[in-house]
């Protein structure tokens, strides 16, 4: 019987799924654990077979497998050697046997396929194009010059090797000039999406085939592409942003003929982002590539605050695969529909579908079942301007009527993403301490159409107003909530709009500001997305809008600030950089505020859900014992 909510220190409990990849009736995918102790994560590959799931490989990295054609072997990136800096790239045989070492990458991989004929794996990997000075200088002659959770990337791009499956030899395919991601063979030929200028093109990437030794372009330059199919009358399924309502803009399936240069928008139908958006902090690798099977694409959408499966024929119907108020994390078609999925009190586990029947096939979050869990209570809000907003409310797990219960509302980041029927250990560790969670999806977030998404130009108003009236609805309609002891929190564009309420409103009497931007001066030139993403969601840059770049940023009205605030910031957060928060901090210490600051050394944006994991464990500890102190003391 469940007689305790999750703590901090549950997280290492909860068992990653996901990159599945299918073969006939065989699945194989990876598992990853996390480690307190050793702090680290630790992963490992398992297969079904068609019977049963089963340990398939023993190493601690091993991670992105993929399938030979005739499926007799599986190849996979591991790091097995833990003095070596290096990714080393592995096959082994489906039917048992050992991994057999073909080569290694000194910068990683980032994706692997193999040929048609199986004899050969491609592999994506950076590499330097430009010859490294011998010191520890840094000479720099573009942007972006560093990247979040990678570190420096000036003068690098990633390119394809070819590596043989029987020698291990390798030689590189695509020219140095592209930076290459999504890659797939058709009747003998490599294609590939690549990105040629990020400096002055950074939303634009475009689909290439490999001619001898050189990349033709078949796209026209404009478009931001991250995933295609080659069908075999020569025309292209496209996963693609036409960017023509900036980065607001849907990404859509869309079917391509080079020739004619004709683009169709096979998903006209479905105003929303062909990929999962929802948030989660306890999430495996999400493998969701687009697979073409008798005349329809699979993809998964966001849909409101679901992730589900859908498919679309090349005449435009749409049909949802997997639904329900759920998550659908990755999938892989074989002889049926496998897929990773989950919901708001079950982590993610892998499933099949087939012939209309679904089936779990494990169990390796069990172990919740042990715990209480406070289950998210849906309502609506009507917002001033009449557009309804979806929100959720989330009980103290030992909640007892007639009680009144402190609450903290929990603001997600993007701000294009959305919050809904997915896991979040922060929300349960909150709830287990006696709190009530908040969370809604304002205007900004993903899954409700582009224009519900787009508030570019118009950060704090909309978007505020919504978060202010979901409050004052969850105050009035459930009476356990405590409208004067109430929190707010949240990270990235949540964190924004952290700093931004508490520089606009004394209704809050603590808040925890994460990740977050207090000046879009600063986050434009120091950051590795600032030089366009500012420009797109503010307007112009800071010379041609100083204004509005300075009206826009939370610093501006930190005099106003009364609510006691921490802020949380990872020391290598190149996404929204260190001065973020050192500014923000200063200024409300000189100002005489309520602040403190909390560093994590050698941590990047994605603290929250993929630090080393004594970091995750203190930020909660911090968030919660922060929320403990004004909202209880």
């Amino acid at each position: 019987m469940a007689v305790k909510g999750l703590t901090e220190k549950d997280l290492e409990k909860f068992r990653l799924v996901g990159n599945v990849d299918a073969r006939g009736r065989k699945l194989v995918f990876q598992v990853t654990e996390i480690s307190l102790r050793e702090d680290d994560y630790f992963s490992r590959l398992y297969l079904y077979d068609g019977r049963r799931v089963k340990p398939f490989t023993s190493g601690k990295k091993d991670s992105g497998p993929r399938f030979s054609p005739d499926g007799k072997l599986v190849a996979f990136a591991s790091k097995r050697d833990r003095e070596s800096k290096e990714a080393e790239l592995y096959v082994i045989p489906t039917d048992g046997g050992e991994a057999r070492l073909l080569t290694k990458f000194r910068y990683g991989i980032r994706n692997l396929r193999f040929t048609e004929d199986g004899k050969g794996i491609a592999v994506v990997t950076p590499i330097d194009v430009e010859k490294k000075p011998k010191d520890d200088v840094h000479v720099i002659r573009e942007i972006p010059f560093w990247f979040n959770g990678v570190g420096w990337v000036y003068g690098r791009r990633s390119v394809v090797y070819l590596v043989d499956v029987e020698t291990g030899r390798k030689k590189r395919l695509t020219p140095k000039n592209l930076d290459v991601g999504q890659i797939r063979f058709r009747n003998g030929k490599l294609y590939f999406v690549a990105q040629e200028d990020r400096e002055r093109k950074p939303l634009v990437s475009d689909l290439y085939v490999l001619e001898g030794r050189r990349a033709r372009r078949l796209t026209p330059g404009k478009w931001g592409i991250n995933d295609f199919i080659p069908l075999d009358d020569g025309t292209f399924i496209l996963k693609a942003n036409t960017r023509e309502r900036g980065i607001p803009t849907n990404t859509h399936i869309y079917h391509y003929n080079p020739e004619t240069g004709e683009m169709r928008k096979l998903t006209a139908g479905l105003d929303r982002s062909a990929y999962n958006s929802l948030n989660c902090d306890v999430r495996g690798s999400q493998r969701a590539e687009l697979i073409y099977r008798d005349g329809w694409v699979y993809y998964v959408a966001t849909d409101g605050p679901r992730a589900s499966l859908f498919r679309v024929n090349l005449e435009g119907k749409i049909e949802r695969v997997v639904g329900g108020d759920r998550s659908v994390e990755s999938f892989a078609i074989g002889d049926y529909v496998a897929f990773t999925a989950q919901d708001t009190i079950t982590p993610t586990e892998l499933y099949v579908l087939r012939d209309g029947k679904e089936r779990r096939l494990t169990d390796f979050n069990g172990w919740i079942k042990e715990y209480k869990l406070s289950k998210p209570e849906h309502f609506t809000v009507k917002a001033s301007d009449g557009v309804e907003i979806d929100a959720w409310v989330m009980k103290p797990v030992d909640f007892e009527p007639g009680r009144k219960y402190p609450a903290v509302l929990e603001i997600h980041g993007g701000p294009k993403t959305a919050y809904g029927y997915s896991f979040i250990h922060e929300f349960h560790v909150l709830t287990a301490k006696g709190f009530a969670v908040i969370f809604s999806n304002p205007r900004g977030s993903d899954g409700y159409g582009e224009e519900f998404a787009d508030i570019r130009e118009h950060y704090g108003e909309r978007d505020y107003k919504d978060l202010m009236e979901v409050v004052d609805e969850a105050v009035k309609r459930f009476d356990f909530i405590d409208g004067e002891k109430i929190g707010v929190t949240g990270g990235s564009y949540g964190g924004f709009m952290t700093n931004w309420i508490v520089g606009h409103t004394k209704r809050f009497k603590a808040a925890v500001t994460q990740r977050s931007i207090s000046s879009w001066v600063s986050f434009f030139g120091t950051t590795d997305i600032g030089y366009y993403f500012a420009p797109d969601q503010v307007g112009g840059d800071p010379w041609s809008n100083a204004d509005g770049y300075w009206d826009k940023s939370p610093l501006k009205y930190a005099p106003n600030v009364e609510t006691p605030l921490l802020i949380i910031h990872s020391m290598e957060d190149y996404r929204c950089w260190l001065p973020e928060a050192l500014q923000f901090y200063t200024a409300l210490k000189y100002l005489g505020k309520t602040v403190e600051l909390a560093l994590f050394p050698g941590e990047n944006h994605d603290l929250s859900r993929g630090g080393k994991p004594k970091h995750r464990v203190k930020r909660l500890e911090l968030i919660a014992g922060w929320m403990e102190r004004w909202l209880k003391g």
